[in-house]
């Protein structure tokens, strides 16, 4: 296997790795890399690093169990768990699988828990950003503007309809693989109203915002607020 050369190569003093990505799954494409988390005991700091490897693409997160922590604990605070699911679902190579194993059965865990109810600051921020995009939407505009709100408001509304029903969310291809899971129909509703919203045509993703910021107090505008942390601020002018 690639992993285990790269682990032997380029980590020599690594106690284990875990292999993930698409190609472990099978499902992997031609521009498709292989994730590999890497432990040590102990690093001064992690990284992230992007190789060529016998020309396979590798995408490596190089931890020790500290950090891992830290890097899944704010994963999973922002409710997206990319390095969690890596480590779950990943398989185990290295000296030490026995170990990796437990890593992994830890992560599976917390995975299985799910996300924390939404808190308020969360479930605001996410109501507010939903409501400027769709009230961009209203207005007459050319297809070209509809696009690019679309394609802006996936994100946070995606966010809402899963971590709103208790659900883990994502990034980027993940999100519909996620929504899928979570309730096909409503997954292929609101593909069918960004695919209309790709033509020019708004109406539908504008309805669909508005029924799931419905559950989460409707949207939000007059009352939001947000306070800047207290040293942000520099003197001098902007021309400067």
């Amino acid at each position: 296997m690639a992993a285990e050369a790269v682990l032997a190569e380029r980590f020599p003093q690594a106690i284990f790795a875990i292999v993930a990505g698409s190609i472990l799954r099978g499902e992997g494409t031609q521009t498709s890399d292989i994730d590999l988390v890497v432990l040590h005991e102990a690093l001064p700091a992690a990284w992230r690093e992007s190789f060529h490897f016998d020309d396979f693409p590798i995408e490596a997160f190089v931890h020790d169990f500290e950090t891992l922590n830290w890097f899944v604990d704010q994963d999973m605070a922002g409710g997206c768990p990319v390095l969690a699911d890596m480590v779950a679902g990943g398989v185990a190579i290295g000296p030490e699988r026995a170990r990796a194993e437990a890593l992994q059965a830890g992560a599976q865990q917390r995975l299985e828990r799910g996300p924390a109810p939404l808190t308020p600051e969360i479930r605001d921020g996410l109501r507010y950003q939903i409501t400027d995009l769709v009230d961009d939407l209203r207005d007459a505009r050319p297809a070209a503007e509809i696009r690019a709100i679309a394609a802006e408001l996936t994100k946070p509304l995606a966010d809402l309809m899963l971590l709103g029903r208790g659900r883990w969310s994502g990034r980027g291809k993940w999100l519909p693989r996620l929504l899928v899971r979570a309730d096909a129909s409503l997954a292929e509703r609101f593909d069918t109203a960004l695919r209309h919203a790709g033509a020019g045509q708004a109406a539908e993703l504008i309805r669909l915002a508005e029924l799931e910021l419905a559950p989460h107090g409707g949207p939000l505008f007059a009352g939001d607020r947000r306070t800047a942390p207290p040293d942000a601020r520099r003197s001098g002018l902007l021309a400067q």
